[in-house]
């Protein structure tokens, strides 16, 4: 029986509704940027496989340090012990993070990520006696799938079947250099009618909004803005984080730091699943306390897993080095020189770019074209190229390990499909 066969007996795909997308394609091995299907067919990875493989695929530096690790110690409880590779993780991340954060808290993925991050920002509040029980979040926001993200998400094709379940969420637009008096006076009104605990944010990029960038300065002010009101700041950085806009943390380019950051993704460079959630030295400090009741009781069975730790240590040593910062700003270079033969395309509405991150939106309309997304995807596929459009827009998000001739193959396809539109 085929792989196809078989996997459709059993399993059950994310984001995916079976009665309509049937079949998937299975893939035998990954190496660099290079996915291979079962039948021998190549794929430039353009998205990192969902932002994670960002020094490539089954990079033997990384998988080395794994293997030595694995012969040591794999697996042990994190409540009651700790061990070498999570406090050296604990320290490389303090070193690269924002400005202040001074703990980690590990999980398993962005979303537990994110949902700690929301627990935090309340209990903060909760354990002072404050009557702080509602999140302030952005519009389009994604911060994953446990009830806390999905809460603060504003993405209903995931989330309609649960919302009447959710904490309480205001919504504010993302500044875009005109609004940000508007948003200032909307949170101003939100929180004297019911005080915020915590603001969720993607810093600068929002990844499943279709790669929606924000106005720096504006989301400078809405920032600073909240933190005079004692709301803590969430930088959900799962999808930005780790080099992908340029710097090893979008917050970064930001003079407003956080008071706690969510991680994965990249974190562990696509070799295995992990995410962490850090704080200040403040926020910690509102849950130090005699009382048990006020300490933080969320746990995973693999919170801090040495390989995981490790895997993530050894990406960070990646990110670190000469190479890989060359490569970004090279990377960042080939986008915005492709920028300059694409952006006045008469099918090119709008163009943005960040770091290793570039984006389109088509100026089509999918009701002429039927499933637009579906038909740019399996163009790009057709033509070896692993892309993942979100509606309209077709983003690139590469692993910083890809050279200029993969690069310019992935920006001849784009070009291709927008010579050829009417034909996909």
């Amino acid at each position: 029986m085929s792989l196809v066969k078989r996997d459709q007996k059993h399993i059950w795909h994310p984001l995916t509704q079976h009665k309509i997308k049937q079949e998937m394609l299975p893939i035998k091995k990954a190496k660099g940027v290079i996915l291979t299907d079962e039948e021998g067919k190549e794929y430039i990875d353009g998205i990192s496989s969902w932002y994670t493989a960002v020094y490539g695929h089954c990079n033997t530096y990384i998988t080395n340090k794994v293997h030595q690790q694995m012969q040591q110690l794999d697996q042990v409880v994190f409540s009651g012990f700790t061990h070498e590779p999570a406090i050296k993780l604990a320290e490389a991340l303090v070193e690269i993070l924002p400005s202040k954060q001074q703990k980690i808290f590990f999980n398993d993925n962005g979303s537990t990520a994110t949902e700690i991050g929301i627990k935090i920002a309340l209990q903060y509040h909760y354990n002072q006696h404050n009557d702080r029980k509602v999140m302030l979040a952005f519009e389009e926001a994604f911060h994953g799938d446990t009830f806390g993200a999905m809460s603060v998400s504003d993405l209903s094709v995931y989330n309609g079947a649960f919302q009447d379940h959710f904490i309480k969420v205001e919504r504010i637009p993302v500044p875009n250099g005109n609004n940000t008096q508007e948003i200032l006076n909307k949170i101003e009104k939100i929180h004297q009618n019911t005080p915020l605990a915590g603001f969720i944010y993607e810093p600068l990029v929002q990844g499943a909004a279709a790669m929606k960038m924000h106005d720096v300065e504006g989301l400078n002010q809405v920032l600073k803005f909240c933190r005079e009101k004692d709301i803590i700041l969430v930088a959900d950085e799962v999808m930005t984080g780790f080099g992908k806009t340029g710097e090893y943390f979008a917050s970064h380019y930001l003079e407003e730091q956080p008071d706690v950051v969510c991680m994965s993704k990249a974190l562990t460079a696509g070799l295995l699943p992990m995410g962490a959630t850090s704080c200040t030295q403040e926020v910690f400090d509102a849950f130090y306390d005699e009382d048990i009741a006020k300490g933080l009781f969320h746990g995973h069975t693999y919170t801090a897993n040495p390989l995981a730790c490790t895997a993530a240590l050894a990406g960070i040593e990646l990110l670190t080095s000469e190479e890989i910062q060359q490569n970004i700003k090279k990377i960042n270079e080939q986008h915005l020189a492709f920028d300059d033969r694409v952006k006045n395309h008469s099918l090119v509405e709008s163009t943005r770019c960040i770091g290793t991150i570039y984006a389109l939106d088509l100026a089509v309309e999918n009701s002429r074209y039927g499933n637009l997304r579906d038909k740019i995807y399996n163009y790009f596929m057709s033509n070896g190229i692993y892309l993942r459009p979100l509606g309209k827009t077709i983003y690139i998000a590469c692993p910083y390990v890809i050279n200029k001739e993969e690069l310019e193959k992935i920006y001849d396809c784009i070009l291709n499909l927008l010579e050829n539109f009417d034909e996909i």
